[in-house]
């Protein structure tokens, strides 16, 4: 893949006077989708999808970040980031900070920490707290981002170096994976479709593919006894959990657009104000 041009792509017309579009612009920030949204748009938060989508329509300011000191940490260590990745990786990074756009869709952009010279691969750069700190978590809660901002520079892939408060340094290598930039792009649009119409967006839960893992091994958990417990319980409910799923999927279908609640048969069906229906037994 040839290496990206950034110079090629199309910019907005709000710049500050370094050229950069202002990081800190409410305005600019509610007229695109960038990398941090992405994993809100791909996740199962309710409650972070919607305050994302009130924000992006101009109903609801957005978050305070400045009394967050793991955020502001991460703002802080981001410099010592990246010379501590050219330290140790003997390559560069350029393009700090710069804003480019999806040229077919121009309002689904990447703010990058940088790209790794050589390669063009995404360089980015994060601060965790070390209390429950691990790879795997690092990457899933990360890949939505990462693979918003391959898909959007043309990377094939990305450079994620993390600094932990422990005093730890992490690097996780991504690959872009189309399969995952292409249900992450149609999502993309349906959203912002919905803050361009009002209608309220719906979740999507997709599980972020995972870094591809040097080593491949299958594991024998036929001698782990609470593997072999929950396996067995696992076979036992499957039927039931699917058929239930199946059986909320068909209810959703049979409630009426126009109704705030349904109920019947001891059960209640009823609408939050995104329009998400959830259900509850009743006595």
């Amino acid at each position: 893949m040839s290496q990206l041009n950034v110079s090629a792509r199309p910019v907005l017309s709000i710049v500050d006077q370094t050229g950069h579009l202002p990081s800190n612009s409410d305005d600019v920030r509610r007229s695109m989708i960038g990398g941090s949204d992405a994993r809100v748009i791909m996740g199962s938060d309710e409650k972070a999808l919607r305050d994302l989508w009130l924000f992006k329509r101009g109903l609801r300011d957005g978050d305070d970040l400045s009394g967050s000191l793991p955020v502001q940490l991460g703002i802080c260590t981001e410099d010592l980031n990246r010379r501590w990745f050219e330290r140790q990786t003997r390559q560069s990074v350029s393009h700090v900070q710069q804003r480019i756009f999806d040229r077919d869709f121009p309002y689904l952009a990447a703010t990058l920490d940088g790209l790794v010279g050589g390669s063009g691969h995404v360089f980015e750069a994060k601060f965790m707290l070390p209390w429950s700190f691990s790879e795997e978590a690092a990457a899933e809660k990360h890949m939505p981002q990462l693979q918003h901002n391959m898909a959007v520079s043309g990377a094939n892939g990305a450079q994620l170096s993390i600094i932990t408060g422990g005093g730890r340094w992490v690097l996780i290598e991504a690959e872009a994976d189309a399969i995952y930039q292409a249900a992450l792009r149609e999502a993309e649009v349906r959203f912002w479709d919905c803050v361009k119409t009002g209608r309220a967006p719906s979740l999507i839960d997709a599980p972020p593919p995972l870094p591809k893992a040097e080593v491949v091994r299958i594991a024998d958990m036929n001698s782990h006894t609470e593997w072999c417990s929950l396996a067995g319980r696992y076979r036992a409910t499957k039927q039931a959990h699917d058929e239930h799923l199946q059986t909320k999927e068909d209810l959703k279908g049979l409630v009426p657009r126009d109704a705030v609640e349904a109920i019947g048969a001891g059960l209640r069906a009823k609408r939050s104000k995104t329009g998400a229906l959830s259900f509850e037994l009743l006595r």
